[in-house]
Protein backbone atom coordinates (compact mmCIF):
# COMPACT_ATOMS: atom_id res chain seq x y z
CA UNK A 1 0.00 0.00 0.00
CA UNK A 2 1.67 3.40 -0.93
CA UNK A 3 2.36 5.21 1.92
CA UNK A 4 0.59 8.85 0.93
CA UNK A 5 -2.42 7.05 0.26
CA UNK A 6 -2.77 5.22 3.64
CA UNK A 7 -1.82 8.24 5.29
CA UNK A 8 -4.67 10.09 3.61
CA UNK A 9 -7.18 6.85 4.69
CA UNK A 10 -6.04 7.09 8.38
CA UNK A 11 -6.36 10.63 9.02
CA UNK A 12 -9.91 10.08 7.88
CA UNK A 13 -10.44 8.70 11.35
CA UNK A 14 -9.69 12.07 12.50
CA UNK A 15 -12.25 15.02 13.10
CA UNK A 16 -10.60 18.62 12.72
CA UNK A 17 -12.42 21.16 14.28
CA UNK A 18 -11.38 24.07 12.23
CA UNK A 19 -11.19 24.04 8.13
CA UNK A 20 -12.06 26.50 5.50
CA UNK A 21 -15.82 25.92 4.27
CA UNK A 22 -16.06 25.49 0.42
CA UNK A 23 -16.23 28.89 -1.70
CA UNK A 24 -18.80 30.32 -3.31
CA UNK A 25 -19.71 29.71 -6.83
CA UNK A 26 -19.62 32.59 -8.26
CA UNK A 27 -17.07 35.05 -8.72
CA UNK A 28 -17.03 38.77 -10.10
CA UNK A 29 -14.60 41.14 -11.50
CA UNK A 30 -16.80 44.08 -10.42
CA UNK A 31 -18.73 43.28 -7.25
CA UNK A 32 -21.93 41.76 -8.67
CA UNK A 33 -20.88 42.62 -12.49
CA UNK A 34 -18.61 40.48 -15.11
CA UNK A 35 -18.69 37.26 -13.58
CA UNK A 36 -17.98 34.00 -13.99
CA UNK A 37 -19.96 30.80 -11.89
CA UNK A 38 -18.90 27.16 -11.64
CA UNK A 39 -20.15 24.27 -9.42
CA UNK A 40 -18.27 22.69 -6.30
CA UNK A 41 -15.69 21.04 -8.37
CA UNK A 42 -14.58 24.00 -10.41
CA UNK A 43 -15.23 22.20 -13.47
CA UNK A 44 -18.31 21.15 -15.77
CA UNK A 45 -18.21 18.00 -17.60
CA UNK A 46 -17.00 19.70 -20.74
CA UNK A 47 -14.28 21.66 -18.89
CA UNK A 48 -16.02 24.98 -20.48
CA UNK A 49 -16.67 28.28 -18.05
CA UNK A 50 -19.76 29.98 -17.76
CA UNK A 51 -19.99 33.71 -18.13
CA UNK A 52 -22.65 35.83 -16.53
CA UNK A 53 -23.32 40.00 -17.07
CA UNK A 54 -24.05 40.31 -12.99
CA UNK A 55 -25.33 38.58 -10.05
CA UNK A 56 -28.08 39.25 -7.50
CA UNK A 57 -28.65 38.25 -3.54
CA UNK A 58 -31.67 38.67 -3.01
CA UNK A 59 -32.79 38.44 1.12
CA UNK A 60 -36.36 38.76 1.01
CA UNK A 61 -38.84 37.12 -1.31
CA UNK A 62 -39.93 41.11 -2.53
CA UNK A 63 -35.90 41.63 -3.09
CA UNK A 64 -36.06 38.53 -5.69
CA UNK A 65 -39.15 39.41 -7.32
CA UNK A 66 -37.60 42.52 -8.16
CA UNK A 67 -34.37 40.74 -9.33
CA UNK A 68 -36.40 38.11 -11.72
CA UNK A 69 -38.11 41.58 -13.07
CA UNK A 70 -34.46 43.36 -13.87
CA UNK A 71 -33.61 40.39 -15.64
CA UNK A 72 -36.82 39.57 -17.68
CA UNK A 73 -37.33 43.59 -18.63
CA UNK A 74 -33.64 43.50 -19.96
CA UNK A 75 -34.22 40.21 -21.55
CA UNK A 76 -31.63 38.44 -20.24
CA UNK A 77 -30.74 34.68 -19.48
CA UNK A 78 -31.66 33.94 -15.82
CA UNK A 79 -30.30 30.60 -13.72
CA UNK A 80 -30.12 30.42 -9.59
CA UNK A 81 -26.95 29.81 -8.23
CA UNK A 82 -26.75 27.52 -4.62
CA UNK A 83 -24.71 28.12 -2.02
CA UNK A 84 -22.39 25.45 -2.72
CA UNK A 85 -23.51 24.30 -6.23
CA UNK A 86 -23.25 20.71 -5.72
CA UNK A 87 -24.21 19.65 -9.61
CA UNK A 88 -21.91 18.32 -11.97
CA UNK A 89 -23.43 19.03 -14.76
CA UNK A 90 -24.49 22.62 -16.55
CA UNK A 91 -27.35 23.78 -14.35
CA UNK A 92 -25.93 26.77 -13.67
CA UNK A 93 -25.56 27.91 -16.75
CA UNK A 94 -27.57 31.03 -17.92
CA UNK A 95 -25.88 30.55 -21.47
CA UNK A 96 -23.92 33.64 -23.18
CA UNK A 97 -22.26 36.15 -21.30
CA UNK A 98 -24.94 38.32 -20.61
CA UNK A 99 -26.86 36.88 -18.51
CA UNK A 100 -27.73 36.97 -14.63
CA UNK A 101 -27.16 34.87 -11.74
CA UNK A 102 -29.91 34.47 -9.09
CA UNK A 103 -27.80 33.55 -5.75
CA UNK A 104 -29.78 31.97 -3.17
CA UNK A 105 -27.03 31.56 -0.11
CA UNK A 106 -29.00 34.73 1.54
CA UNK A 107 -32.43 33.28 1.11
CA UNK A 108 -31.39 30.58 4.11
CA UNK A 109 -34.12 30.97 6.97
CA UNK A 110 -36.98 29.61 8.37
CA UNK A 111 -40.20 30.89 7.79
CA UNK A 112 -42.78 28.92 9.73
CA UNK A 113 -43.26 25.70 11.17
CA UNK A 114 -46.89 24.27 12.03
CA UNK A 115 -46.55 22.13 14.59
CA UNK A 116 -50.14 21.55 14.69
CA UNK A 117 -50.14 20.71 10.65
CA UNK A 118 -46.86 19.38 11.07
CA UNK A 119 -45.55 21.38 8.14
CA UNK A 120 -42.32 23.44 8.60
CA UNK A 121 -41.78 26.04 5.86
CA UNK A 122 -38.47 27.64 4.90
CA UNK A 123 -36.79 29.20 2.06
CA UNK A 124 -35.50 28.20 -0.38
CA UNK A 125 -31.46 28.42 -0.21
CA UNK A 126 -31.50 26.77 3.38
CA UNK A 127 -29.20 24.14 3.23
CA UNK A 128 -29.96 20.67 4.71
CA UNK A 129 -28.33 20.29 7.59
CA UNK A 130 -29.85 23.43 8.86
CA UNK A 131 -33.08 22.36 7.62
CA UNK A 132 -32.96 19.14 9.29
CA UNK A 133 -31.12 20.77 12.47
CA UNK A 134 -34.33 23.07 13.09
CA UNK A 135 -36.74 20.58 12.49
CA UNK A 136 -35.03 18.25 15.32
CA UNK A 137 -34.65 20.64 17.96
CA UNK A 138 -38.61 21.32 17.63
CA UNK A 139 -38.92 17.85 17.95
CA UNK A 140 -39.67 16.58 14.16
CA UNK A 141 -37.99 14.55 11.69
CA UNK A 142 -37.67 15.00 7.70
CA UNK A 143 -38.21 11.30 6.73
CA UNK A 144 -35.71 11.60 3.86
CA UNK A 145 -32.67 13.55 2.94
CA UNK A 146 -29.39 13.01 0.68
CA UNK A 147 -26.77 11.95 2.27
CA UNK A 148 -25.04 15.08 1.93
CA UNK A 149 -26.58 17.66 3.90
CA UNK A 150 -24.64 20.93 1.99
CA UNK A 151 -27.39 21.02 -0.67
CA UNK A 152 -29.58 23.71 -0.35
CA UNK A 153 -33.73 22.57 -0.53
CA UNK A 154 -33.92 24.41 -4.06
CA UNK A 155 -30.69 22.62 -5.31
CA UNK A 156 -32.66 19.56 -3.82
CA UNK A 157 -35.79 20.21 -6.26
CA UNK A 158 -34.29 20.98 -9.10
CA UNK A 159 -31.96 18.22 -9.39
CA UNK A 160 -34.47 15.26 -7.72
CA UNK A 161 -31.97 14.47 -4.99
CA UNK A 162 -32.75 11.72 -2.79
CA UNK A 163 -32.01 9.06 0.26
CA UNK A 164 -32.58 5.55 -0.22
CA UNK A 165 -36.25 4.07 0.56
CA UNK A 166 -39.22 2.13 -0.77
CA UNK A 167 -41.28 2.83 2.37
CA UNK A 168 -44.57 5.01 2.38
CA UNK A 169 -43.87 7.95 0.14
CA UNK A 170 -39.88 7.00 -1.18
CA UNK A 171 -36.11 8.24 -0.12
CA UNK A 172 -36.48 11.69 -2.37
CA UNK A 173 -37.09 14.62 -0.55
CA UNK A 174 -39.42 16.30 -3.29
CA UNK A 175 -41.92 13.55 -2.20
CA UNK A 176 -42.34 15.54 0.90
CA UNK A 177 -43.11 18.58 -0.50
CA UNK A 178 -46.62 19.82 -0.04
CA UNK A 179 -46.11 23.48 -1.31
CA UNK A 180 -43.68 26.01 -2.55
CA UNK A 181 -43.63 29.82 -3.78
CA UNK A 182 -41.87 30.38 -7.53
CA UNK A 183 -41.04 33.32 -8.50
CA UNK A 184 -41.67 33.52 -12.92
CA UNK A 185 -41.66 35.81 -15.67
CA UNK A 186 -44.67 38.00 -16.29
CA UNK A 187 -45.54 40.20 -19.11
CA UNK A 188 -44.88 43.72 -18.44
CA UNK A 189 -48.75 44.46 -17.35
CA UNK A 190 -47.81 42.36 -14.27
CA UNK A 191 -43.88 43.95 -13.45
CA UNK A 192 -42.17 41.06 -15.28
CA UNK A 193 -42.34 38.98 -12.84
CA UNK A 194 -44.74 37.30 -10.45
CA UNK A 195 -45.30 34.82 -7.64
CA UNK A 196 -47.04 31.31 -8.12
CA UNK A 197 -47.93 29.66 -4.82
CA UNK A 198 -48.17 26.07 -5.94
CA UNK A 199 -50.21 24.07 -2.54
CA UNK A 200 -51.01 20.72 -2.18
CA UNK A 201 -52.95 19.22 -5.24
CA UNK A 202 -52.08 22.17 -7.28
CA UNK A 203 -51.62 20.45 -10.86
CA UNK A 204 -48.63 21.91 -11.04
CA UNK A 205 -46.85 20.85 -8.22
CA UNK A 206 -45.81 17.69 -9.97
CA UNK A 207 -43.79 20.05 -12.39
CA UNK A 208 -42.04 22.00 -9.43
CA UNK A 209 -41.09 19.23 -7.52
CA UNK A 210 -38.25 18.66 -10.04
CA UNK A 211 -37.57 21.34 -12.25
CA UNK A 212 -34.06 21.49 -13.59
CA UNK A 213 -34.38 25.38 -12.77
CA UNK A 214 -35.87 26.17 -15.57
CA UNK A 215 -39.49 27.54 -14.38
CA UNK A 216 -38.32 30.39 -12.32
CA UNK A 217 -36.24 30.65 -8.80
CA UNK A 218 -38.10 28.81 -6.15
CA UNK A 219 -38.75 31.43 -2.86
CA UNK A 220 -40.39 28.81 -0.43
CA UNK A 221 -40.93 25.67 -0.15
CA UNK A 222 -43.04 23.86 2.96
CA UNK A 223 -42.39 20.17 3.88
CA UNK A 224 -44.41 17.59 5.70
CA UNK A 225 -42.52 16.08 8.64
CA UNK A 226 -43.09 13.78 11.11
CA UNK A 227 -42.76 13.35 15.08
CA UNK A 228 -38.78 12.94 15.84
CA UNK A 229 -37.68 9.84 15.87
CA UNK A 230 -34.58 7.61 15.64
CA UNK A 231 -33.02 5.14 14.06
CA UNK A 232 -31.10 2.39 14.20
CA UNK A 233 -28.25 0.84 11.88
CA UNK A 234 -25.87 -2.43 11.48
CA UNK A 235 -23.88 -2.86 8.42
CA UNK A 236 -23.30 -6.72 7.70
CA UNK A 237 -20.82 -8.34 5.18
CA UNK A 238 -21.65 -11.00 2.80
CA UNK A 239 -20.39 -12.54 -0.54
CA UNK A 240 -22.03 -11.48 -3.82
CA UNK A 241 -23.35 -15.00 -4.60
CA UNK A 242 -27.21 -13.78 -4.38
CA UNK A 243 -26.88 -10.23 -4.75
CA UNK A 244 -29.26 -10.31 -7.83
CA UNK A 245 -31.91 -12.08 -5.79
CA UNK A 246 -31.55 -10.01 -2.76
CA UNK A 247 -31.02 -6.28 -4.21
CA UNK A 248 -34.95 -7.10 -5.60
CA UNK A 249 -36.10 -6.94 -2.48
CA UNK A 250 -33.71 -5.38 0.57
CA UNK A 251 -35.39 -2.41 -0.07
CA UNK A 252 -38.68 -3.78 1.15
CA UNK A 253 -36.71 -5.73 4.31
CA UNK A 254 -35.54 -2.02 5.60
CA UNK A 255 -37.14 1.69 5.68
CA UNK A 256 -33.57 2.99 4.89
CA UNK A 257 -31.94 0.17 3.71
CA UNK A 258 -28.87 0.47 1.00
CA UNK A 259 -26.11 -1.75 -0.38
CA UNK A 260 -22.24 -1.32 -0.70
CA UNK A 261 -20.67 -3.95 -3.68
CA UNK A 262 -17.13 -4.52 -4.03
CA UNK A 263 -17.34 -5.95 -7.77
CA UNK A 264 -13.56 -7.12 -7.64
CA UNK A 265 -13.78 -8.47 -4.46
CA UNK A 266 -16.84 -10.28 -4.49
CA UNK A 267 -18.59 -8.68 -1.65
CA UNK A 268 -21.22 -6.90 -0.03
CA UNK A 269 -21.91 -4.55 2.66
CA UNK A 270 -25.46 -4.42 3.40
CA UNK A 271 -27.46 -1.56 5.29
CA UNK A 272 -29.96 -2.91 8.08
CA UNK A 273 -31.46 0.68 8.89
CA UNK A 274 -34.96 1.06 10.44
CA UNK A 275 -36.64 3.59 12.49
CA UNK A 276 -37.25 2.94 16.16
CA UNK A 277 -39.00 4.61 18.83
CA UNK A 278 -37.43 7.89 20.77
CA UNK A 279 -36.96 6.55 23.90
CA UNK A 280 -34.70 4.03 22.78
CA UNK A 281 -31.35 4.59 23.90
CA UNK A 282 -28.65 5.60 21.96
CA UNK A 283 -26.93 9.29 20.74
CA UNK A 284 -25.85 7.77 17.67
CA UNK A 285 -24.11 10.44 15.14
CA UNK A 286 -23.37 10.18 11.18
CA UNK A 287 -20.03 11.78 10.06
CA UNK A 288 -19.06 10.32 6.62
CA UNK A 289 -15.32 10.48 6.04
CA UNK A 290 -15.41 11.48 2.46
CA UNK A 291 -17.52 14.60 3.99
CA UNK A 292 -15.21 15.70 6.64
CA UNK A 293 -12.46 18.15 6.44
CA UNK A 294 -8.52 17.06 5.98
CA UNK A 295 -5.22 18.59 6.21
CA UNK A 296 -4.91 20.08 2.62
CA UNK A 297 -1.53 19.01 2.06
CA UNK A 298 -3.11 15.33 2.94
CA UNK A 299 -5.69 16.01 0.18
CA UNK A 300 -2.96 17.17 -2.29
CA UNK A 301 -0.20 14.14 -1.61
CA UNK A 302 -3.77 11.53 -2.05
CA UNK A 303 -4.17 13.39 -5.10
CA UNK A 304 -0.53 13.06 -6.38
CA UNK A 305 -0.94 9.46 -5.89
CA UNK A 306 -4.22 8.67 -7.28
CA UNK A 307 -2.65 10.37 -10.45
CA UNK A 308 0.66 7.99 -10.16
CA UNK A 309 -2.07 5.39 -10.17
CA UNK A 310 -3.35 6.51 -13.25
CA UNK A 311 -0.63 6.65 -15.07
CA UNK A 312 1.78 3.95 -13.89
CA UNK A 313 0.19 2.16 -11.31
CA UNK A 314 -0.18 -1.96 -11.48
CA UNK A 315 -3.39 -3.53 -10.97
CA UNK A 316 -2.24 -4.94 -7.78
CA UNK A 317 -1.61 -1.43 -6.29
CA UNK A 318 -4.81 -0.08 -7.41
CA UNK A 319 -6.62 -3.23 -6.40
CA UNK A 320 -4.58 -3.00 -2.97
CA UNK A 321 -5.83 0.62 -2.88
CA UNK A 322 -9.54 -0.11 -2.94
CA UNK A 323 -9.24 -2.60 -0.03
CA UNK A 324 -7.77 -0.29 2.11
CA UNK A 325 -10.10 2.15 1.61
CA UNK A 326 -12.82 -0.62 2.19
CA UNK A 327 -11.09 -2.02 5.45
CA UNK A 328 -10.42 1.23 6.67
CA UNK A 329 -14.55 2.42 5.79
CA UNK A 330 -15.30 -1.22 7.89
CA UNK A 331 -13.03 -0.51 10.35
CA UNK A 332 -14.74 3.13 11.20
CA UNK A 333 -18.35 1.85 10.84
CA UNK A 334 -18.96 3.95 7.37
CA UNK A 335 -18.55 7.24 9.45
CA UNK A 336 -21.27 6.08 12.29
CA UNK A 337 -20.65 6.73 16.08
CA UNK A 338 -22.46 5.67 19.14
CA UNK A 339 -21.96 8.80 21.05
CA UNK A 340 -20.67 11.18 18.27
CA UNK A 341 -17.29 10.31 19.09
CA UNK A 342 -16.46 6.82 19.33
CA UNK A 343 -18.31 3.48 17.54
CA UNK A 344 -18.36 0.88 19.94
CA UNK A 345 -20.61 -1.61 18.24
CA UNK A 346 -23.88 -2.21 16.41
CA UNK A 347 -26.62 -1.31 16.25
CA UNK A 348 -25.51 2.10 16.29
CA UNK A 349 -29.13 3.96 17.30
CA UNK A 350 -29.78 7.51 17.52
CA UNK A 351 -31.64 10.75 16.63
CA UNK A 352 -33.17 10.65 12.69
CA UNK A 353 -31.45 14.20 12.35
CA UNK A 354 -28.19 13.26 13.91
CA UNK A 355 -28.18 10.25 11.53
CA UNK A 356 -29.95 10.53 8.10
CA UNK A 357 -26.95 12.79 6.15
CA UNK A 358 -23.39 14.54 7.17
CA UNK A 359 -20.98 17.10 5.40
CA UNK A 360 -19.13 18.35 8.57
CA UNK A 361 -16.60 20.26 6.41
CA UNK A 362 -18.93 23.12 5.52
CA UNK A 363 -19.32 23.42 8.85
CA UNK A 364 -16.09 25.78 10.08
CA UNK A 365 -14.58 29.34 9.84
CA UNK A 366 -11.56 30.28 7.53
CA UNK A 367 -8.14 29.01 8.56
CA UNK A 368 -6.33 29.97 5.46
CA UNK A 369 -7.01 26.80 3.34
CA UNK A 370 -5.10 24.99 5.90
CA UNK A 371 -7.81 22.02 5.85
CA UNK A 372 -10.15 21.94 3.62
CA UNK A 373 -13.65 19.53 2.24
CA UNK A 374 -11.34 17.02 -0.18
CA UNK A 375 -12.95 18.42 -3.39
CA UNK A 376 -12.15 22.09 -3.16
CA UNK A 377 -11.31 23.70 -6.27
CA UNK A 378 -8.90 25.93 -4.68
CA UNK A 379 -6.28 22.83 -3.79
CA UNK A 380 -4.85 20.68 -6.48
CA UNK A 381 -7.40 18.24 -4.27
CA UNK A 382 -9.23 14.96 -5.29
CA UNK A 383 -10.92 15.37 -8.80
CA UNK A 384 -13.07 12.96 -9.88
CA UNK A 385 -16.26 11.84 -12.69
CA UNK A 386 -19.33 10.78 -10.67
CA UNK A 387 -22.09 8.29 -12.73
CA UNK A 388 -25.47 8.01 -10.99
CA UNK A 389 -28.19 6.14 -12.95
CA UNK A 390 -31.77 4.38 -11.95
CA UNK A 391 -32.63 1.26 -13.09
CA UNK A 392 -35.28 0.38 -12.46
CA UNK A 393 -36.33 -2.45 -9.68
CA UNK A 394 -37.36 -5.57 -11.77
CA UNK A 395 -34.38 -4.74 -14.16
CA UNK A 396 -32.11 -4.53 -11.44
CA UNK A 397 -31.73 -8.18 -11.20
CA UNK A 398 -30.65 -8.77 -14.45
CA UNK A 399 -28.34 -5.50 -14.89
CA UNK A 400 -25.65 -6.99 -11.75
CA UNK A 401 -25.64 -10.19 -13.29
CA UNK A 402 -24.30 -8.75 -16.11
CA UNK A 403 -21.77 -6.59 -14.42
CA UNK A 404 -20.85 -9.72 -12.95
CA UNK A 405 -20.18 -10.96 -16.15
CA UNK A 406 -18.24 -7.96 -17.23
CA UNK A 407 -15.97 -8.74 -13.97
CA UNK A 408 -15.74 -12.13 -14.60
CA UNK A 409 -13.79 -11.05 -17.69
CA UNK A 410 -11.82 -8.87 -16.26
CA UNK A 411 -11.69 -8.75 -12.75
CA UNK A 412 -8.73 -5.84 -12.26
CA UNK A 413 -10.89 -3.20 -13.91
CA UNK A 414 -13.25 -2.59 -11.27
CA UNK A 415 -10.16 -1.58 -9.38
CA UNK A 416 -10.61 1.59 -10.97
CA UNK A 417 -13.43 2.62 -8.59
CA UNK A 418 -10.41 2.79 -6.01
CA UNK A 419 -12.25 6.27 -5.65
CA UNK A 420 -15.01 5.16 -3.84
CA UNK A 421 -13.99 1.31 -3.04
CA UNK A 422 -16.79 0.12 -4.87
CA UNK A 423 -20.74 0.82 -6.31
CA UNK A 424 -23.35 2.24 -4.02
CA UNK A 425 -27.33 1.74 -4.19
CA UNK A 426 -29.73 3.17 -2.72
CA UNK A 427 -33.10 2.21 -3.41
CA UNK A 428 -35.92 5.35 -5.02
CA UNK A 429 -39.31 4.89 -5.36
CA UNK A 430 -41.62 6.03 -8.30
CA UNK A 431 -42.84 9.77 -8.59
CA UNK A 432 -45.60 11.67 -9.38
CA UNK A 433 -43.43 14.42 -10.49
CA UNK A 434 -43.01 14.67 -14.09
CA UNK A 435 -39.15 14.21 -13.94
CA UNK A 436 -39.14 12.49 -10.65
CA UNK A 437 -38.71 8.39 -11.12
CA UNK A 438 -40.64 6.83 -13.42
CA UNK A 439 -40.78 3.45 -11.53
CA UNK A 440 -39.61 2.15 -8.30
CA UNK A 441 -35.62 1.74 -8.85
CA UNK A 442 -32.52 0.65 -7.57
CA UNK A 443 -30.01 3.46 -8.23
CA UNK A 444 -26.33 3.48 -8.67
CA UNK A 445 -23.35 5.63 -7.98
CA UNK A 446 -20.00 5.20 -9.35
CA UNK A 447 -16.92 7.27 -8.81
CA UNK A 448 -14.01 7.24 -10.40
CA UNK A 449 -10.85 9.22 -11.72
CA UNK A 450 -10.74 12.18 -13.86
CA UNK A 451 -8.00 14.15 -15.02
CA UNK A 452 -7.47 17.56 -15.12
CA UNK A 453 -6.39 17.97 -18.66
CA UNK A 454 -9.25 17.26 -21.04
CA UNK A 455 -8.87 13.83 -23.45
CA UNK A 456 -6.87 12.07 -21.02
CA UNK A 457 -8.01 8.16 -21.17
CA UNK A 458 -8.42 6.49 -17.59
CA UNK A 459 -7.53 2.82 -16.51
CA UNK A 460 -10.17 0.18 -17.65
CA UNK A 461 -12.23 3.31 -19.00
CA UNK A 462 -13.98 0.65 -21.32
CA UNK A 463 -15.17 -1.25 -18.93
CA UNK A 464 -16.49 1.59 -16.16
CA UNK A 465 -18.44 2.69 -19.98
CA UNK A 466 -19.93 -0.43 -20.57
CA UNK A 467 -21.54 -0.50 -17.00
CA UNK A 468 -22.97 2.85 -17.43
CA UNK A 469 -24.33 1.90 -20.85
CA UNK A 470 -25.64 -1.36 -19.89
CA UNK A 471 -27.68 0.44 -16.99
CA UNK A 472 -29.33 3.45 -19.31
CA UNK A 473 -29.08 1.68 -22.97
CA UNK A 474 -30.02 -2.12 -22.47
CA UNK A 475 -32.35 -1.52 -18.83
CA UNK A 476 -33.99 1.22 -19.85
CA UNK A 477 -32.45 3.19 -16.48
CA UNK A 478 -32.43 6.97 -16.06
CA UNK A 479 -29.42 9.67 -15.55
CA UNK A 480 -28.92 11.16 -11.90
CA UNK A 481 -30.10 15.09 -13.02
CA UNK A 482 -27.38 16.74 -10.98
CA UNK A 483 -24.68 14.26 -12.24
CA UNK A 484 -23.33 12.14 -14.84
CA UNK A 485 -21.24 13.63 -18.22
CA UNK A 486 -22.81 15.11 -21.00
CA UNK A 487 -23.64 11.34 -22.83
CA UNK A 488 -25.58 10.06 -20.14
CA UNK A 489 -28.26 12.66 -20.48
CA UNK A 490 -29.03 11.52 -24.60
CA UNK A 491 -32.45 10.65 -25.17
CA UNK A 492 -32.90 10.01 -21.40
CA UNK A 493 -35.83 12.77 -21.76
CA UNK A 494 -38.23 10.30 -23.60
CA UNK A 495 -38.43 7.99 -20.44
CA UNK A 496 -40.01 10.16 -18.55
CA UNK A 497 -43.87 9.71 -19.00
CA UNK A 498 -44.61 12.95 -17.50
CA UNK A 499 -41.92 15.39 -19.59
CA UNK A 500 -44.57 16.34 -22.30
CA UNK A 501 -46.49 17.95 -19.20
CA UNK A 502 -43.59 19.30 -17.88
CA UNK A 503 -42.81 20.84 -21.12
CA UNK A 504 -46.17 22.52 -21.17
CA UNK A 505 -45.43 24.09 -17.73
CA UNK A 506 -42.34 25.04 -18.45
CA UNK A 507 -43.94 26.81 -21.85
CA UNK A 508 -46.83 28.14 -19.59
CA UNK A 509 -44.35 29.92 -17.21
CA UNK A 510 -41.44 31.14 -19.50
CA UNK A 511 -42.84 31.54 -22.54
CA UNK A 512 -39.83 32.85 -23.49
CA UNK A 513 -37.19 30.83 -21.90
CA UNK A 514 -35.68 33.41 -19.68
CA UNK A 515 -34.58 29.99 -17.82
CA UNK A 516 -33.75 27.71 -20.26
CA UNK A 517 -30.48 27.57 -21.79
CA UNK A 518 -28.63 25.64 -24.30
CA UNK A 519 -27.59 22.64 -21.60
CA UNK A 520 -31.24 22.38 -20.43
CA UNK A 521 -32.73 22.80 -24.17
CA UNK A 522 -30.56 19.77 -25.35
CA UNK A 523 -31.55 17.84 -22.06
CA UNK A 524 -35.06 18.08 -22.83
CA UNK A 525 -34.85 17.72 -26.00
CA UNK A 526 -36.31 20.95 -27.26
CA UNK A 527 -33.28 21.54 -29.10
CA UNK A 528 -29.75 19.98 -30.10
CA UNK A 529 -28.17 16.88 -28.02
CA UNK A 530 -26.32 17.16 -25.17
CA UNK A 531 -23.44 15.23 -26.23
CA UNK A 532 -20.61 16.91 -27.58
CA UNK A 533 -19.06 14.91 -31.01
CA UNK A 534 -15.42 15.70 -31.54
CA UNK A 535 -12.22 14.51 -31.27
CA UNK A 536 -11.43 12.28 -28.44
CA UNK A 537 -15.09 13.17 -26.72
CA UNK A 538 -15.85 9.47 -25.50
CA UNK A 539 -12.64 10.04 -23.16
CA UNK A 540 -14.62 12.24 -20.97
CA UNK A 541 -17.98 11.30 -21.54
CA UNK A 542 -19.07 14.37 -24.10
CA UNK A 543 -20.25 11.67 -26.46
CA UNK A 544 -20.48 7.81 -26.85
CA UNK A 545 -18.17 6.80 -29.60
CA UNK A 546 -18.98 6.11 -33.13
CA UNK A 547 -15.56 6.75 -34.80
CA UNK A 548 -12.07 5.60 -33.51
CA UNK A 549 -11.38 9.47 -33.28
CA UNK A 550 -14.15 10.09 -30.86
CA UNK A 551 -11.59 7.83 -28.23
CA UNK A 552 -7.59 8.51 -29.03
CA UNK A 553 -6.06 5.69 -31.52
CA UNK A 554 -2.63 7.70 -31.31
CA UNK A 555 -2.37 6.55 -28.05
CA UNK A 556 -3.44 2.93 -28.75
CA UNK A 557 -7.54 3.33 -27.08
CA UNK A 558 -9.95 2.58 -30.24
CA UNK A 559 -13.78 2.65 -30.41
CA UNK A 560 -15.39 -0.96 -29.83
CA UNK A 561 -18.04 -3.24 -28.52
CA UNK A 562 -18.67 -3.77 -25.13
CA UNK A 563 -17.26 -7.18 -23.81
CA UNK A 564 -20.83 -8.40 -22.59
CA UNK A 565 -23.00 -5.93 -24.02
CA UNK A 566 -22.25 -6.22 -27.50
CA UNK A 567 -23.98 -2.88 -28.50
CA UNK A 568 -22.22 -0.51 -26.35
CA UNK A 569 -19.73 1.52 -27.74
CA UNK A 570 -16.37 2.26 -25.55
CA UNK A 571 -12.84 3.36 -25.84
CA UNK A 572 -10.68 0.32 -25.49
CA UNK A 573 -7.14 0.15 -25.22
CA UNK A 574 -5.33 -2.20 -28.01
CA UNK A 575 -2.14 -0.39 -27.59
CA UNK A 576 0.14 1.64 -30.06
CA UNK A 577 1.26 0.69 -33.45
CA UNK A 578 4.21 1.50 -34.97
CA UNK A 579 5.12 1.92 -38.71
CA UNK A 580 8.26 0.24 -39.79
Amino acid sequence: MPMLLLLFLLLSLVGLNDSSPPPQPVSCTNDTSDCTVTNAYGAFPDSSICHAANVAYPSTEQELVAAVAAAVAAKRKVKASTRYSHSIPKLVCPGGNDGTIISTVRLNRTVRIDAEKRLMTVESGMVVADLIGVAGKAGWSLPHTPYWYGLTIGGVLATGAHGSSLWGKGGALHEYVVGLRIVTPAPPSQGFAMVRELNAGHPDLDAAKVSLGVLGVISQVTLALQPLFKRSVTFVDRDESDLPAKVTVWGHLYEFGDIKWLPQERKVVYRKDDRVGVSSPGNGLRDSPIFRALPTSTIVAARAQAERLEKNGTDGERCEAQRQLAATDEMEAYGFTNNGVNFTGYPVVGLQHRMQASGSCIHSPEDGLQTSCTWDPRIHGLFNYNSGFSVPLSMAAAFIADVQRLRDLSPAAFCALYSSAGMYMRYVKASSAYLGKPEDAVDFDLIYFRSRTPGTPRVYADVIDEVEQIALRKYGGVPHWGKNRNSAFEGAIAKYPGAAKFLEVKNRYDPDGIFSSEWSDQVLGIKGSPSIVMKRCAIDGLCICSDDSHCAPELGYFCRPGKVYKQARVCAFEGVTTSS
